[in-house]
């Protein structure tokens, strides 16, 4: 993997930032259909970011990549359901919270990304699964939201700023 298809990983998660933040101002200011589809666009960049992180880890283990790949367009779909109110609008975290589990296990297993980035992204996977308990979710889902968006925003930042070791990506790429 070069660089720059690591950098591009990163352009496509700030891009998702982007939407996602464009689609949450929406929200009650237009009509639902609109918030509805800008939403709806949200989680395709979504699934693109995570088929980019695909092809980014599964060199690590492919296995486990094809599992986060799964977990995440099950979350999206998921997402999609609750914004036509077909399930609770919280049912998707904790599927986000395995994906970023399995995100975490990959940079664990991976020698080209800083040991860091999984620790933040395993506490944001454990945070988002407290939504499996909704009374312990609303005591501390602000945290969560926030530790969410430092675990994967810290691993865009990296992705576009630092991009990949390549000659590390390599050698595991071979091995």
């Amino acid at each position: 993997m070069t660089i720059s298809r690591a950098r591009t990983t990163g352009v496509a998660y700030l891009l998702y930032f982007v939407m996602v933040i464009g689609a949450a101002a929406l929200i009650g200011r237009t009509p639902a259909a609109l918030s509805n589809a800008a939403n709806l666009i949200a989680n395709a960049g979504y699934i693109v970011v995570t088929l980019l992180l695909y092809q980014l880890f599964n060199r690590v283990s492919r296995n486990l990549a094809a599992l986060a790949v799964t977990i995440s367009v099950v979350g999206c779909v998921i997402q999609s359901l609750s914004l036509f109110h077909l399930v609770a609008a919280q049912s998707a975290l904790p599927i986000f919270g395995l994906f970023n589990l399995t995100i975490g296990v990959l940079i664990l297993k991976s020698t080209f990304l800083p040991r860091g980035l999984r620790v933040l992204m395993a506490l944001s996977g454990l945070g988002w699964l407290t939504f499996l308990s909704p009374e312990l979710a609303k005591h501390i889902s602000s945290y969560v939201e926030i530790l969410g968006i430092a675990a994967e925003g810290s691993l865009m930042l990296w992705l576009l700023v630092e991009g990949v070791n390549v000659q590390r990506w390599e050698a595991q790429a071979r091995g």
